[in-house]
This record gives structure tokens, C-alpha cells and sequence, in this order.
């Protein structure tokens, strides 16, 4: 991360680049490893959306049934990414708004 951080403020920093940057209002006067990892303990995050800690299915690792029902507690259903096997090629809002869609279904037919 130190690294890219490196890279990417060179490349910020090229002629070609530098005109269209005003000021730097979160890491000017930044330049030793350890302020970097400062910065980037403060500002850094991820786009990864996390899924599959719940799994769906029959079997004995799963934590809901195809109905979204967690297995052994009643009335408590999972309706969100977690439920996903793995991360998808794509964003995860879609899936998800499906998923939910799909528990709506089950709820209204009382199953």
C-alpha cells in the first residue's frame, strides 16, 4: 500500500497530471513510510462486499434453508449478501435487492 500510495502521488505529481490538481488537502506534507501508513490507516477503504458468511442450503454447514430461514431458530430469516455462496463478477446490490424481493414472496406465502 505504501507503495502504491508512492506511485500514485508520481503520478499526481507529472506535468501532465499536475495541472489539474489544486491542493492536496488530506496528505500534503506526508512523505515518510510511517505518515503514509497514517493516511492510509485513516482514509483507505475497500469496495469488497462481503458474502457467504451465512450459506443457504440443506446441508449441515448451511446457516438458512432455500426459504432464507435460519435453520433451528424460528421465526428469524437471513435476507441480505451474506447468504451468497461467493462474491459475484459484479456489484452485489442487485443480487441482493433480489434476495430480498424473493423473501418478501416467502413471507406473504407464509412459508
Amino acid at each position: 500500500m505504501v507503495a502504491a500510495f508512492k506511485m500514485t502521488r508520481k503520478l499526481l505529481d507529472a506535468p501532465a497530471l499536475a495541472a489539474y490538481s489544486k491542493r492536496d488537502i488530506r496528505t500534503a506534507g506526508v512523505e515518510s513510510d510511517e505518515q503514509i501508513r497514517a493516511v492510509l490507516k485513516t482514509y483507505a477503504d475497500t469496495v469488497y462486499h462481503p458474502v457467504g458468511s451465512c450459506k443457504m442450503g440443506t446441508d449441515p454447514a448451511a446457516v438458512v434453508d432455500p426459504t432464507l430461514k435460519v435453520h433451528g431458530i424460528r421465526g428469524l430469516r437471513v435476507v441480505d449478501a451474506s447468504i451468497m455462496p461467493t462474491l459475484i463478477g459484479g456489484n452485489t446490490n442487485a443480487p441482493t435487492i433480489m434476495i430480498a424481493e424473493k423473501a418478501v414472496d416467502f413471507i406473504r406465502q407464509g412459508r
